[in-house]
């Protein structure tokens, strides 16, 4: 069984065949804005400095310090005249296979809910803050807004071939917890990271994880957790350059993965470019739930 609350076999009542639900923007509680102002104002003490140019300007661009949680209707406007993309609701985690039909037509599903207050510092499962402030700034750039409709293309493709686990870890460490080389140093772009005031600071600034250029196969093969801080993040050069590696046949890719071993979380291969070698101090201290 899952420990997540918004999870269903099928669509649940008033969901369409595709999950999608009307955001019902009015029906949000004074309590329920007030937790989105104060996780935004959080993040915004936390990310200048440490948060991708693009990131920020995705921020700016759409707008969504007006008080509140943000109205797809005002929303979608403006970042569908930028990059074609819209944001639909629904109503938790979606199947695979609509989870990737909507990003192949350039739409990204989130949730509706958002956290609980005492649920500020860590939500297991997906909520519009995550999804909407973590992933929606990037979508604001048309090079990784082609890289997740490529994505989700890729995962059609991958579902009817069982590679998904492997295309699931490409996701996890490029869309949810990337790292950007910028001039000035390490960048976070991961919507995962951007959305956690404490992931913030430890993924570019902590002496415990490895970070590791980015290679397609590497990651591909790599396990990830998803309890606790990474104890491996990858670097990429550019959005460019990771559409670039990732707007390629797959398919010769998939016949070398096939049967091949993972790689542990913690591993560093002979093969990698280490940007930063970790002490791998927190995951060994018992990490976010030790004692």
């Amino acid at each position: 069984m899952s420990d997540f609350a918004h999870v269903f076999e099928t669509p649940p009542d008033g969901a369409a065949a595709d999950w999608t639900i009307p955001q019902d923007w009015s029906s949000y509680t004074s309590v329920e804005h007030q937790t989105w102002d104060t996780l935004y104002a959080r993040q915004m003490k936390i990310l200048p400095g440490r948060a991708a140019d693009v990131f920020m300007k995705g921020l700016e661009a759409l707008d969504l310090n007006t008080g509140g949680i943000p109205d797809f209707s005002v929303m979608n406007p403006k970042l569908q005249a930028l990059t074609g993309w819209t944001v639909v609701c629904v109503p938790g985690l979606v199947p695979d296979d609509v989870f990737f039909d909507h990003l192949a037509n350039r739409r990204f599903p989130s949730g509706q809910f958002i956290r609980k207050p005492d649920q500020l510092d860590y939500l297991q499962e997906p909520d519009i803050f995550h999804d909407v402030f973590g992933h929606v700034p990037m979508l604001t750039d048309p090079d990784f807004a082609d890289y997740m409709e490529a994505y989700g293309k890729g995962g059609q493709r991958a579902a009817s071939l069982g590679m998904l686990p492997n295309l699931a870890r490409l996701y996890w460490y490029t869309v949810e917890f990337g790292l950007m080389r910028e001039e000035d140093g390490l960048r976070i772009y991961g919507a995962g990271i951007v959305s956690s005031a404490t992931e913030s600071v430890f993924a570019v600034e902590d002496p415990s994880p490895n970070r590791i250029a980015f290679d397609l196969e590497r990651v591909m093969k790599t396990l990830y957790r998803i309890d606790d801080f990474q104890q491996v993040y990858f670097v990429i050069d550019s959005i460019d350059a990771l559409k670039a590696v990732t707007l390629q046949d797959f398919g010769p890719i998939y016949d070398r993965l096939q049967g091949a071993e993972t790689i542990a979380i913690d591993a560093v291969m002979p093969t990698d470019e280490v940007i930063t070698r970790g002490t791998q101090a927190y995951a060994t201290k018992g990490g976010r739930f030790a004692a």
